[in-house]
């Protein structure tokens, strides 16, 4: 047996410590995000997240030690594989949450909610591609060629977050026929300018609408806080000889495994579907994850599971975690050279893409989900261009105490709402196969978005009134 010795000295430093020492430095610059971000009040004020503060900071100090002392305090690549992996493992975290609701819904508007991210989704997606289709046009005679499809990366920036903007960059530059060179800095900064909007657009929001007096805070009070085990309880107890919080990064790694099989098996099948296997790990987690919740949920009901395995609190616990690390590294992961040729078309898709999902969501939220339109709005809007975290911090700010029903529709709604954004996942790898292709794409995304802007509009469109006049359990007592 040929067994080779190693030691932990500094001669060994990139197999034994180069990996702690960049996750160390992710932690601690995270923390030095939280220390900026509350002792400065304009960072408060505006609900920048600190995971955002920390990366900026980090791709600062890298920049400084590139061009000062020929030193890269950052591993952009291992930085990657961080963004590449925790957003998986935060969807999977997530999809394994036992669904519940503490609010009487309306079956529509779960629907319609899902048709409302379906449809932002869709705007995103054909608008950003025309664009760059349009400045391809413009500029494939030169000699700086901006590719026809990085537009499509627009509602993967801002809809999803750095992880699939990054694997998707990764995926455009590595297919000739795209023309494109992002190497993941290009989804990176449209992710983190995703953020900016988010935090900022929303607060202003809040602010203009208080002063118009249209918009109040709603009192009352809700925590959702660690689940106690009460005397009875099927929660599994504290004083296991496995920890609690072990069995929760249990269940999620297992969710992980489970999908990595499932891409290991399309990625053998065929070419395209070897080619969309690996840029979804997000959504076949969440698959996964969604298998086991109900698997678990079947054993329980059929006596042959006793305990509640699957903590809530601790699932939040794991997501908000990698959803904080990947940012940091998402951040600190953009190279400043592979975006230089890039200025122009992720400012106007910033901007463009900013103007559009504002106005869509505000127009939706009024037409679909009258007497909590701003609740809504803010949920919508921060997610779709932020993450879920930036939508729920927003919208907390009018409705701490969680009365309207918003964030119980956004739990209901995702499975509809992966349906609706199923078309646009499957046509990422055909759009970047050629310019035809790509125009191609982008006439279905703009028929897809009519569709479901019809939908969501039908009562105005068509003069029907509501069917049913949703609940109002969220109101004010007298």
């Amino acid at each position: 047996m040929n067994t080779s010795a190693w030691d932990f000295t500094l001669a060994n430093y990139g197999a034994v410590w180069g990996f702690m020492a960049q996750l160390g430095l992710l932690l601690i610059f995270l923390m030095l995000g939280n220390i900026l971000r509350r002792t400065i009040p304009l960072f408060r004020k505006c609900l920048v997240p600190s995971a955002l503060l920390g990366g900026v900071l980090l791709l600062t100090a890298n920049i400084i030690g590139k061009q000062f002392f020929d030193f890269a305090v950052v591993d952009n690549r291992l930085m990657q594989v961080i963004t590449y992996h925790c957003l998986a493992i935060g969807f999977a975290a997530m999809s394994l949450k036992t669904e519940k609701s503490s609010h009487k819904t309306n079956g529509a508007q779960v629907v319609e909610f899902g048709a409302l991210q379906g449809g932002t989704y869709m705007l995103q997606a054909f608008v950003g591609l025309g664009i760059t289709i349009i400045l391809f046009l413009l500029t494939r005679h030169g000699k700086q060629i901006i590719s026809y499809v990085c537009g499509l990366i627009l509602p993967l920036g801002f809809g999803q977050g750095p992880g699939n903007a990054l694997s998707w960059d990764i995926n455009f530059t590595n297919t000739p026929a795209a023309q494109f060179a992002g190497n993941g800095s290009f989804g990176l900064s449209l992710a983190s300018i995703g953020f900016v909007v988010a935090s900022v657009s929303g607060v202003l929001y809040i602010n203009i609408h208080k002063k118009r007096g249209n918009l109040h805070v709603r009192t009352g009070s809700f925590e959702e806080g660690p689940q106690q085990n009460e005397p009875g309880s099927s929660e599994l107890p504290d004083n296991e000889s496995v920890d609690k919080f072990t069995i929760q990064v249990g269940f999620v790694a297992l969710a992980y495994a489970l999908s990595f099989g499932f891409m290991c098996l399309l990625g053998i099948l065929s070419k395209f579907t070897n080619s969309i296997a690996w840029g979804f790990n997000f959504l076949w987690a969440s698959l996964a994850a969604m298998l086991i919740r109900a698997v678990v949920k079947q054993l329980r009901r059929r006596k042959l599971m006793h305990r509640q395995y699957i903590n809530n609190y601790q699932m939040d616990r794991i997501s908000g975690f990698a959803f904080d690390l990947m940012i940091v590294a998402g951040v600190a992961a953009i190279e400043i050279n592979d975006i230089k040729n890039y200025i122009l078309p992720i400012v106007i898709l910033s901007l463009v893409g900013t103007v559009i999902t504002f106005v869509y969501i505000r127009l939706v939220a009024k037409e679909c989900f009258k007497g909590f339109e701003h609740e809504f709005f803010l949920m919508s809007f921060g997610t779709l261009t932020g993450t879920a975290s930036n939508g729920m911090i927003l919208m907390k700010e009018i409705d701490p105490g969680l009365r309207t029903p918003t964030s119980s529709l956004y739990i209901l709604s995702n499975f509809p709402a992966m349906v609706m954004i199923a078309p646009l996942l499957l046509l990422l790898s055909f759009a970047g196969n050629s310019l035809t292709h790509a125009i191609i794409a982008c006439g279905i995304f703009f028929v897809l978005w009519s569709v479901y802007t019809v939908f969501l509009f039908r009562r105005k469109i068509f003069r029907k009134k509501y069917k049913d006049k949703p609940v109002h359990v969220w109101e004010e007592e007298a």
